[in-house]
Order: C-alpha cells, then sequence, then structure tokens
C-alpha cells in the first residue's frame, strides 16, 4: 500500500507533467479541511479521490484524471485482498493459474480451459498491457468495476480490466482455428483494451462467463392469436431473464371492437395486451438488477393508435396506461407528405384484421408505392370499417407524448424496406428497443398439437414453424480514440470487430430458439460508432459546418467499406449466409441504390458476387450509453448535453466532462440543445446512406420549439432518408438509457 505522499503525486502527476505551485496549493488546502489523524488507508485514499472530484471544473477538468488513477490504486488494493494476494505480488501475474481458480469457482465458464492449453495463455498473458488501465477515465473505471469486472458471491471483485478484456477476448477467439486462436484473441484484446472499440453490454458481461446470453436485443413479430400473443410474451420472459432489451411489432393484432370467429365488437384491441408485456417486464427484472425493457409498436393507420399514443401520458385513465413500456410508431412516407402537404387532411384509421378479412392480403406485408395503392384502395372499401381523424389531430398526439414522455419512437418503414439487402426474403415491419435493428421480419406458426405415447407416458409435443426472430450482436468503433483520417488503423479495427462479431452468432446462448434459427439464417451484426462529437472535435470541425456533411459521409462510406470486405473475406473462408443468392449483395442492387460507382466499389462488388458475404446485414448505430462511459467518449452519434455537468446517482454526485475537453477543442464541444437540430436529421440522412440497418438518434429541443418545427423535423427526417427517430429530449424530461443495446 502507498503513503499519503505517495498517493497525492500520483493524484497530482494527472493534472499536469510538472505541477505548478497554485494548483499544489489548491489540492492540499483541501486535503486539510478532511484529513485527520489516524485515518484509516482506505478513509485516506477514498479522501483524496474526493478532493479531486470537487477540484474538477469545467476550466480545469484534469482533476478527475487524477481521481481515475487512483481509483486504478485503490481496485489493485481491493483485488489484491479478495484474492489473497500480498501487497508486492503483482495481480497480473500467473493468468493461467487465476483462469483455473475462477474456473474451479464457477465463474470462469470451463471452455476457455478445454480450447486454450497453458502455453497458448501463457503467451497471451505476455501481450497483456497493464498500462492501458490508466487510459480510463474516473467514470469508465468507476463504472467497470462495478458492473463488468468478475466478483466473487459477495459481490467483491477478482478481475482486472485488462484480465477481463483478455477474457472476453479468448472466448470471442474460440470458433477460429486452432492455429489462428491465438492471433485472433490477441487481436480482439487489442482493440478492446486500447478502448478504440467497444462490444455491447451483454458481450462484455457475460463472454467468459459460465451463462453467456452476449446479444443485445431481440425483435418478435405477434400473430394475430391468442396462442401466438401468449408465445411472443413467453418468449420475451425468457428473453429478458438473460438480460436481453426486446422490440415486439404489435401491427398484426386485430383492433378494438374487431370480430372474433365472427363476433363483431368482440376484440379488447392491443391496449389490454400491451399491458400484459408491461407487467412482465417489471416481474422478469432481470435478477433484481433492472426491470426487463420493451418496445411495442403499432402501424400509424392502425385502429387503435389514438389509445396507443397515451400509454405512457399522465392524463386519461389508468387502466389503459402502460408506463413501462416504450411506444414506438411505423410510419409511411404517405403520412408524412399529407402533413406537409395539407395537414388538415384525413387520414383513416383501420383494422388489420378486418383488411385481412375483406381483403384477403395484409397491409402491414406491403411497403413504399404498392402499400399506398393498397390502402387508398381500403379506404375507398365501404366494407372496411374506419375511425377518420385529422392528420393534424394525429401529429398533434404525438409530439403531445413525445414532449412529455420522450416517446413514441419513430421507424421510418419505407425508407427501411427499400434499403433492405434481403427484401428477396421478407419484410421489416417494424425495429428494436433502440431504434437502430432493421432486419426481415416474420411471426411464428403456431401449428396444432400432438399427442405421443412413450412407453405409457403421454407427451405433448407442441409444433411451431419458425418466424424471423431477429437478435442484434453490437459493437462499435470509439471514433473519438481512432484517428479516423489512418485508413490502416481504420481498417484493422473495422475487421477486427466484424470477425468478434461474426463469431458471438455461434458461440451465443440462445433463451429463444427461434432466435439462434434467425441469427443463423442471416449472421445479421451490427458495427455501430461511438464517440462521434468527440472525433468533430479531435479534428475541429464544428457540428453546424458545411465541412461536417462532407466528413461524415467520408468517414461512413469508409466504415461501411472495410465492414463490407471484411465480412466477403470471412465468407471467402468460411462460407457466405444462406440467404445470400438473390439478396442486393448478390446481384449488385446494393451497390446501385447508394451510388457506389467508384472502381474500388466496383471490384468490390465483384468479388462479393464471386465469394458472397458472411453476413447479411452488417451496420447499426446503438446508442452506446454504458459502453460510452467506459471508453472516455461521447455517446453514440449525437452531441454532447454539456461541456460540464455533475450527475447523481445512487446518492453520489459524479463531475462529467466532455471527452478530452481543452482550450483547443472547447468551442467544438457544444450543447445539443444549442444546435438547430435540423442540421442534426440533415447529418443523419447522409450517414444513412452508409448504414444498412438504423442508427439511435435522439432530436433534442426546448421549450422555444413549436409544434410546427417538431413536426418539420419528422417531415424532414422522412424526406432525408432517415429510417427512425429514437427519443425525443428535452430539458425537462428524463429519459431511460437503454443497457440493454449499449454498444
Amino acid at each position: 500500500m502507498k503513503n499519503l505522499s505517495e498517493l497525492c503525486d500520483i493524484a497530482l502527476s494527472a493534472i499536469s507533467g510538472d505541477t505548478d505551485i497554485y494548483s499544489k496549493k489548491k489540492f492540499t488546502d483541501s486535503l486539510e479541511h478532511i484529513m485527520r489523524d489516524n485515518m484509516s488507508y482506505n478513509d485516506m485514499l477514498n479522501s483524496i479521490i474526493q478532493v479531486c472530484l470537487e477540484l474538477t471544473t469545467e476550466e480545469e477538468p484534469k482533476w478527475l484524471n487524477g481521481a481515475a488513477k487512483l481509483y486504478i490504486v485503490k481496485l489493485y488494493d481491493e483485488v489484491r485482498e479478495n484474492r489473497a494476494l500480498t501487497k508486492e505480488e503483482d495481480p497480473y501475474k500467473n493468468f493461467y493459474d487465476f483462469v483455473s481458480e475462477l474456473t474451479d469457482k464457477g465463474l470462469y465458464g470451463k471452455y476457455i480451459l478445454e480450447n486454450y492449453s497453458r502455453d497458448d495463455i501463457d503467451q497471451l498473458e505476455k501481450y497483456i498491457d497493464p498500462k492501458r488501465d490508466f487510459l480510463f477515465t474516473y467514470s469508465g473505471i468507476s463504472l467497470l468495476a462495478k458492473r463488468y469486472l468478475i466478483q466473487d458471491f459477495n459481490r467483491k471483485p477478482l478481475e482486472l480490466p485488462q484480465q477481463m478484456f483478455m477474457g472476453i477476448a479468448m472466448h470471442l477467439a474460440i470458433p477460429e482455428k486452432d492455429d489462428k486462436r491465438v492471433y485472433w484473441a490477441k487481436r480482439f484484446y487489442d482493440v478492446l483494451s486500447s478502448l478504440k472499440a467497444t462490444m455491447a453490454t451483454p458481450t462484455m458481461s457475460n463472454a467468459r462467463k459460465p451463462f453467456y446470453q452476449l446479444s443485445s436485443c431481440f425483435i418478435d413479430t405477434v400473430e394475430d392469436s391468442l396462442n401466438g400473443i401468449y408465445k411472443s410474451l413467453d418468449n420475451f420472459a425468457k428473453v429478458s431473464k438473460f438480460g436481453g432489451g426486446m422490440g415486439i411489432y404489435f401491427g398484426k393484432v386485430r383492433a378494438l371492437g374487431s370480430a372474433i370467429r365472427g363476433f363483431k365488437g368482440a376484440s379488447g384491441g392491443v391496449i389490454p395486451w400491451i399491458k400484459l408485456y408491461n407487467d412482465t417486464a417489471i416481474a422478469v427484472d432481470q435478477l433484481g438488477v433492472r426491470n426487463g425493457s420493451v418496445s411495442i409498436w403499432l402501424d400509424a393507420w392502425h385502429k387503435d393508435l389514438p389509445e396507443f399514443l397515451q400509454l405512457k401520458t399522465n392524463n386519461g385513465d389508468d387502466r389503459k396506461k402502460a408506463h413501462d413500456v416504450f411506444p414506438g410508431i411505423c410510419y409511411p412516407d404517405l403520412f408524412w407528405k399529407l402533413a406537409e402537404e395539407n395537414i388538415d387532411s384525413n387520414w383513416y384509421l383501420m383494422c388489420p384484421h378486418e383488411i385481412r378479412t375483406v381483403k384477403g392480403y395484409s397491409l402491414e406485408d406491403f411497403y413504399g408505392e404498392e402499400w399506398e395503392e393498397r390502402y387508398w384502395q381500403c379506404v375507398d372499401d365501404e366494407r372496411i370499417e374506419k375511425k377518420v381523424m385529422c392528420v393534424k389531430d394525429i401529429v398533434r398526439l404525438i409530439i403531445k407524448s413525445a414532449a412529455e414522455t420522450g416517446t413514441p419512437f419513430a421507424f421510418y418503414r419505407d425508407a427501411a424496406n427499400r434499403m433492405n439487402p434481403n427484401k428477396h426474403k421478407g419484410m421489416i415491419y417494424s425495429s428494436n428497443l433502440c431504434t437502430e435493428i432493421m432486419q426481415n421480419m416474420s411471426a411464428m406458426d403456431i401449428q396444432q398439437d400432438e399427442i405421443l405415447d412413450e412407453n405409457g407416458d403421454k407427451i405433448v409435443i407442441e409444433r411451431t414453424k419458425a418466424g424471423d426472430f431477429v437478435v442484434c450482436n453490437l459493437s462499435s468503433v470509439v471514433l473519438g480514440n481512432v484517428d479516423v483520417n489512418n485508413d490502416e488503423e481504420l481498417e484493422y479495427i473495422v475487421e477486427t470487430q466484424i470477425r468478434a462479431m461474426d463469431n458471438v452468432i455461434d458461440l451465443n446462448y440462445y433463451s429463444v430458439p427461434f432466435a439462434e434459427i434467425t441469427n443463423k439464417k442471416y449472421r445479421a451484426v451490427g458495427l455501430g460508432t461511438s464517440g462521434y462529437h468527440h472525433m468533430l472535435a479531435n479534428n475541429k470541425i464544428s457540428w453546424t459546418s458545411d465541412y461536417h456533411a462532407e466528413f461524415a459521409d467520408k468517414v461512413y462510406e469508409k466504415i461501411n467499406y472495410y465492414a463490407i470486405k471484411a465480412s466477403m473475406k470471412i465468407a471467402k473462408e468460411k462460407g457466405a449466409y444462406p440467404h445470400f443468392e438473390g439478396s442486393d449483395w448478390h446481384n449488385g442492387d446494393y451497390f446501385k441504390i447508394r451510388n457506389y460507382e467508384s472502381n474500388q466499389w466496383m471490384e468490390l462488388a465483384e468479388e462479393i458476387k464471386q465469394y458472397g458475404m458472411r453476413n447479411g446485414y452488417l451496420l447499426a448505430v446503438a446508442p452506446n450509453g454504458s459502453t460510452a462511459t467506459l471508453a472516455g467518449t461521447s455517446e453514440g452519434i449525437d452531441p454532447v448535453m454539456a461541456r460540464f455537468w455533475m450527475e447523481e446517482k445512487k446518492g453520489s454526485i459524479t463531475p462529467k466532462i466532455a471527452p478530452d475537453l481543452s482550450e483547443e477543442n472547447y468551442w467544438y464541444y457544444n450543447s445539443a440543445y444549442n444546435i438547430d437540430q435540423a442540421w442534426c436529421v440533415k447529418i443523419n440522412g447522409i450517414r444513412q446512406r452508409h448504414i444498412d440497418q438504423g442508427q439511435s438518434f435522439n432530436l433534442y429541443i426546448t421549450t422555444n420549439y413549436t409544434m410546427r418545427q417538431i413536426m418539420n423535423l419528422y417531415i424532414e427526417a422522412c424526406k432525408s432518408g432517415v429510417k427512425s427517430i429514437y427519443y425525443v429530449r428535452s430539458k425537462s424530461l428524463t429519459v431511460s438509457d437503454c443497457e440493454s443495446c449499449s454498444a
């Protein structure tokens, strides 16, 4: 253990290379007020950390570095004590013995030692770089220690950060050939431990453990039947049990007053069923850590839309509320076209079951011009009952809910399906909990049960034909910690991440068998980005400059190119995903509709036609809440909310600062609330061309925004090819961050 003088030197060394007298005096004066005689070592260490936190300001952000370094010292001391090591012993030594010990205790999965020899693990130990522990910010290392590091059954940490990263890397490399496994483990470790890339929270938390649900989020399509609704509810409970979030498409379920078995007015509509999902989210609370998370999606033309828009608002009948679900609306382009051209136009709400009965098709199964043509056919058909509302009144309900609750989320179904690279095999009805996953979806077909006789015992077999039960396997390139102008570095990181996510598909524990079927059918992954605003500040780019648009276009085209190239190379080695033939990847339409016309792109398209793609979907930008904190960067693609603020969690207050804030980049960190949101929509549309799925994209509004201005943002998003809008955030509104999709 270090003495007081040594601890103070660590704190001061983080402030500057040769600490100035003023800073040192301010530090020692603060210490004098809290230090007492006969203080224990831990109290002394915690006191110095607290001083660093209290000295942190917008003008002097580096005090947080001192707190981070001291927290590392504290963590090392705790791990030594919890593992019964002496204060002289290096807790990073004897990695093989460490893995063996945690395996014996049931904290590491046996598969690590089954796939790596002692020589392999000794070689990987030499590759561990303990100095990378000091890359963490204070918030990053604090979060890592509390939530991600392996703890004993008394919740005391046993693992150090670089052991965690190596454990994750070793797990992710298991599917590789024996002679390449250590090589890929080193690569995975390299990009993760340098904080240049992050895996999704479930992967970071569960890789290397005996129970390893590695995927973040799931999407199910509810069939319009009692069996279908309850089977989907059962799937949600199983997914939630292992920490996954879920998106549920409810657009096929009949509306209030619809017929059941021919009896008119029998249906209670979607609201009572949604309340069941709400209660399940509370009941299956992920080992008491947090409630389950679920978003419910409904089409903008569904007859129950007005009631759906009031699920989370504070006024109205509480029996019709579901405060713990996150509602989302699936918009056709026609809705926002009418809002722009004539907001007083009529909008017709109908029951999907009634349309199926009368017209013989499901309106939700179409998109674009064909959907619009069939919509007007349904409107003109007098046999179909309609609820007629003015577009303006619906928009008012949407914006009222958004201002009050941050929801409903928005899904632009026409844009998503037009750009779907696998439209030859299905339809995208909605998105997931965080609005970035967009893959083919379909409801399961629950067939007649069978009764079998096995040695006199009656066995009931439930036969279900699997639909497309979507899974998202996420990771992110940390743009703020990467030199995006260095093509070699960027390609190395992207290629490594695509490989890691592809391996997650084969390694994953699937709590729902339908998820495994779909995941291996499309082998979909979601490479995203965090640290977007951090990247702009690093490159001295103002958010509202014209160069920002050009820069974003260039960076995301490169990321997409390297991701596609990496997937093609894996396909060359391991084979293409089963539905590759006939896809936009295969026939070249993927490149045509995105105007990828350079020789470089054309050469890649030809290679893909020959060798295939390993992954049917590649890019999706998640919100990156927790993992952005780990990496010490800004969240996702959003602007920072402030350069400096105080965050209060569980009774403690921690100063938070924009990443690497300094005099040089100060003015490039403009608050999200001070940025014209039309700029954010524009940049989102530019990025979207290069992202085959979606982006967790938030709008930041103030009380100065009128209903017309907010509506215009939705309209502009539709016209710009944006596929989704996540939260509408306002300063007076607190919304929940999605832990499941944090990549």
